[in-house]
C-alpha cells in the first residue's frame, strides 16, 4: 500500500517543475504579463475590470483542468496556467481596489484574508500546503486556488505600496520595484541560512514575486506623468510572452522528481 501511495504521489507531484532559479525567472516574467497583460484586456480594449475577470476566470478553470488531467507535467501548459492566474489576479485585484471602492489597503485586507482561509482550508484537508505532496486532483486545486490567490494579493500590495491614489503608499513603481526585489532577496538569505519552513518561505516568495512583476508592468505601461515609460500594453505583453517562451525552451524544466521534459 505504502509502495502503491509513493507511485501516485510521484506521477502527480510531477506536474510540478522543481523550484530553481529559472523558475523564478520565468515566475518574475509571468507575473509581469499578467499586469500588462490583464491591463491590456481591462483598460485598452475598455472591458472593464468585471467583464476581464470573467474572460480570465473561463480561460483559467480551463487550463487548470487541461493541468489536473494532464499525466505528466508539460512545461507549456503549466506556464500557460500560471499566466492566467496572473492575468486573473490583475483585474480580480483591481475590480476590488477600484470598483468596490474599498482602496488599496481594503483590497489586500480582503485579498490577504482568502488567501489565508485557502492555506487554511487545504493544510485541514490535505495536512500539508507543501507544493511537493500534491497527489491528488482536490489537493491540485487547492494548490492553483491558492496560486490565484497569492497571484491577486501581489497584484493589490504592487498598487498599495506603488500607488498614490486611493490609500497608495505613494512610493512610485521604481521603488516599488526595488523594496520587493529586496524583500525576495531576503527570502533567498533565509532559505539558505536559516531552518525556517521551506514551505512557508515559498510561498513568502511566491506572493511577492507578483508585486514585483506588477510594478515593473506598471512602469512599463504606465504614462509618463505617472512615472512610467508609456509602452503599447500590447506589444509590451507580445514582448513579455516571446520572453517566456524563450526561457521556458532554454532554461532546464524538470519536473519534481526529476524527470526530463521537453
Amino acid at each position: 500500500m505504502k509502495d502503491d501511495m509513493r507511485s501516485i504521489a510521484s506521477t502527480a507531484v510531477s506536474k510540478v517543475p522543481q523550484v530553481t532559479i529559472g523558475f523564478w525567472v520565468i515566475k518574475i516574467a509571468a507575473t509581469t504579463l499578467g499586469e500588462t497583460g490583464g491591463d491590456w484586456v481591462s483598460m485598452s480594449l475598455k472591458l472593464g475590470y468585471l467583464v476581464g475577470s470573467a474572460i480570465f476566470a473561463v480561460i483559467f478553470v480551463a487550463l487548470v483542468s487541461g493541468q489536473i488531467r494532464a499525466e505528466r507535467f508539460h512545461p507549456f501548459l503549466y506556464w500557460a496556467t500560471i499566466v492566467a492566474t496572473t492575468t486573473l489576479g490583475t483585474t480580480m485585484a483591481d475590480f476590488a481596489d477600484r470598483s468596490l471602492g474599498v482602496g488599496y489597503p481594503g483590497g489586500v485586507a480582503i485579498v490577504f484574508s482568502l488567501l489565508i482561509a485557502s492555506l487554511g482550508i487545504w493544510y485541514r484537508s490535505e495536512g500539508t500546503v507543501s507544493v511537493q505532496s500534491i497527489t491528488t486532483a482536490r489537493a491540485e486545486w487547492f494548490y492553483w486556488i491558492t496560486i490565484l490567490l497569492s497571484q491577486t494579493l501581489g497584484t493589490a500590495l504592487g498598487d498599495w505600496v506603488a500607488g498614490k491614489d486611493r490609500g497608495g503608499m505613494g512610493f512610485g513603481y521604481e521603488v516599488g520595484a526595488l523594496i520587493f526585489g529586496t524583500g525576495l532577496a531576503v527570502i533567498a538569505a533565509l532559505y539558505f541560512w536559516t531552518r525556517i519552513s521551506h514551505t512557508f518561505l515559498f510561498w513568502a516568495a511566491f506572493i511577492l514575486t507578483r508585486p514585483l512583476g506588477a510594478t515593473l508592468g506598471d512602469f512599463l505601461d504606465k504614462p509618463v506623468a505617472e512615472g512610467g515609460l508609456h509602452v503599447s500594453r500590447l506589444y509590451a505583453s507580445l514582448f513579455l510572452l516571446a520572453l517566456m517562451v524563450a526561457c521556458i525552451l532554454f532554461l532546464p524544466q524538470r519536473s519534481k522528481r526529476g524527470e526530463e521534459t521537453a
